[in-house]
């Protein structure tokens, strides 16, 4: 590309960033940090009218409130209904059959308790898709060996009589007696942050199900009250587990089917779904990632070359600093020092916040005139680069909340995450610990080096592209580990250049003829206008952008996906499709969900980095990461 026309693209990019920045500050709350809003879900509306509907059938009375959710969430289910008969996790999503048997089981429950459901018609068409999908065997072939959302699915069903207790199969919730640094030890059959979801449906299967053979019967009886005891210690203030409305329908529904909806942890959690429905009727899959999406808009407002630090606040930093967990959490027995997601009590510590949250403080360091203020973000750095520390696997890699589990897909070591950890391990002087940082980024990058798929991508674990046969997101994996930069430097320079080169190269060559990445014939049914069919995202064309322009300006093949990347996220811009978030994000379990912010934040990083690349030479060329101190190894 000439001279000239760089320096148009540049101005067109300007232009757009100024606009995404004054459209980004004014989503702020009055502190001066993000909410964002997560996308309903068909999924948690379906858990939320079964777990109500089975609270109002089980403990008559006083139902007139319930009543009125019921028959708002059972409207809302009826509007999701997707054309082929199924029910996605959002509104636009593709059907799957774990949302429509959890859609017909909310179905079957409201009509039974205040004669609200789904029409004649309706259920006609989701059985058939049901059963064109494989049924029963399909559902637990989504799933494979981790039973952490099959047997709540199918506890589910069996709640509203769609199949016999026989078909449920036992969970052993007599194990969460245990303490919790005993879990990984017990090869619990669900991941972590589902012991609430083993205690309550085990107990309900243990009561309604076959009985269990002598002595194992005894003991599980017997570990009925002191499990609940868990439940109790378990249930934040809100009264929603983790947040997730999921999570506590499964909980709630399990109780009420065993005649305790009068205990505090059903009610408890009714209050939150009661706090928690939407205008429309419907659920989110969690409350919201005020948090995560703070951490996100400040990195992203930071990384504009013309940035002028407006946007910080002093109230904004003591928030954020406030996001830090400083007990030991009773959901996962994490230590002190990690953030979670959001503010709200049902948040978790995990290796994807933490990071996240380090970056976000070292971006504010910058701007921070207190003496005081500087110290406490120093000193919340330091514990949230030790929490990491001792978070890191033996193979190197950092899982999500919990180390040492590794058995099933949501509590392995994942790439996306150990990227996130080595960017927040490099932030700040660690003084007498940079030996063990330094050790903990090699073994980090060599878990990222052993786990690159031979076409040179990586995948991630916590988000999805359904249009893929596998539901993966290679171009989210790749794009996190090359902003990481986790590759350079230190011991085998060639073979990590090598490795980084090959990423490059995939991204490269998966970009589609549009001049984005990512999305696919879905993305077409949804948001294509005119006579041009789009068929990238603005969330992973973002992330792309974002990723070529850190790790691949200069690149000759880099620079021109750049541009054209660049092109498209403005012409995104233009037509508005910066307002149309995707569903790439995965939750607990591989439900779907898409933030709004998303695809704001994203494109402003990236054209952010964009303008600070060498491909467009009116800016400097971008640094690495704010107040860095780069302990690694020569």
């Amino acid at each position: 590309m000439a001279t000239g026309d760089r320096n148009e693209l540049a101005a067109r990019a300007r232009t757009t960033l100024d606009q995404l920045r004054t459209e980004l500050l004014a989503e702020r709350t009055d502190d001066g940090h993000w909410v964002g809003q997560l996308s309903s879900s068909a999924l948690s509306t379906a858990t939320a009218v079964s777990a109500i509907s089975a609270w109002v059938l089980h403990a008559p009375g006083e139902t007139a409130t319930w009543s009125a959710l019921i028959r708002k969430g059972a409207a809302s289910l009826r509007e999701s209904q997707n054309s082929d008969g199924g029910f996605g996790d959002t509104d636009r999503s593709l059907s799957n059959i774990a949302t429509s048997y959890l859609a017909l089981a909310a179905s079957t429950l409201a009509k039974r308790s205040i004669d609200e459901g789904l029409s004649d018609e309706s259920t006609r068409k989701l059985k058939n898709y049901i059963e064109q999908s494989g049924g029963i065997d399909g559902l637990r072939r989504r799933y494979g060996t981790d039973k952490t959302f099959v047997i709540p699915i199918m506890t589910n069903m069996a709640i509203a009589g769609l199949i016999d207790w026989n078909e449920v199969a036992a969970l052993p919730f007599e194990a969460a007696v245990f303490p919790q640094s005993m879990y990984r030890l017990l090869r619990m059959p669900v991941v972590s942050y589902a012991i609430p979801a083993l205690v309550a449906i085990g107990q309900t299967r243990h009561f309604h199900g076959p009985r269990a053979i002598f002595p194992l019967r005894i003991i599980r009886s017997a570990a009925v009250p002191r499990t609940m005891q868990v439940l109790e210690r378990m249930q934040p203030e809100s009264g929603g587990y983790l947040e997730a409305t999921p999570l506590t329908s499964f909980v709630v529904m399990s109780l009420a089917a065993t005649d305790r909806g009068d205990h505090p942890v059903c009610r408890n959690g009714l209050r939150f779904l009661a706090d928690s429905i939407l205008p429309d009727g419907s659920w989110p899959i969690d409350t919201n990632l005020a948090t995560w999406v703070t951490s996100l808009a400040v990195d992203a407002l930071a990384g504009d070359p013309d940035d002028d630090g407006s946007w910080y606040s002093d109230s904004l930093l003591r928030w954020h600093l406030s996001c830090q967990h400083r007990e030991r959490h009773p959901f996962t027995g994490a230590e002190p020092g990690g953030w979670g997601w959001t503010d709200l009590s049902g948040a978790v510590p995990d290796s994807d916040d933490t990071p996240g949250a380090i970056l976000a403080l070292g971006r504010m360091r910058a701007h921070c005139d207190s003496a005081e203020l500087r110290e406490r973000i120093d000193r919340a750095t330091k514990e949230g680069t030790r929490w990491l520390l001792k978070l890191q696997n033996r193979n190197g890699g950092w899982p999500t909340f919990c180390r040492g589990w590794g058995k099933l897909p949501f509590d392995r070591s994942s790439t996306d995450l150990t990227a996130h950890a080595i960017r927040g391990l490099a932030v700040g002087n660690h003084g007498d610990e940079a030996i063990g940082v330094n050790r903990a980024i090699e073994r980090g990058t060599k878990f990222l080096m052993r786990s690159q798929q031979a076409d040179g991508a990586w995948l991630p674990l916590w988000f999805g592209n359904q249009d893929r046969p596998d539901e993966d997101n290679p171009i989210y994996g790749t794009s996190k580990v090359l902003m990481a930069k986790a590759l350079m430097g230190g011991a085998d320079a060639s073979r990590r250049q090598s490795t980084e080169h090959k990423a490059i190269e995939y991204l490269i060559a998966t970009q589609n003829a549009d001049g984005g990445w990512g999305g696919g014939p879905s993305v077409v049914t949804f948001t294509a206008s005119g006579g041009k069919s789009v068929t990238s995202t603005v969330e992973e064309t973002a992330l792309a952008v974002d990723a070529l322009a850190f790790a691949g300006s200069g690149n000759p093949g880099a620079d021109q996906a750049i541009i054209d990347g660049v092109a498209f996220l403005i012409d995104s811009v233009v037509a508005g499709r910066h307002r149309v978030p995707w569903p790439i994000g995965f939750y607990f379990a591989k439900l779907w969900y898409y933030e709004r912010l998303y695809p704001l934040i994203f494109t402003m990083a990236a054209l952010g980095k964009a303008l600070q690349s060498t491909l467009l030479p009116q800016h400097p060329p971008a640094s690495r990461e704010p107040e860095v101190d780069d302990c690694r190894p020569n």
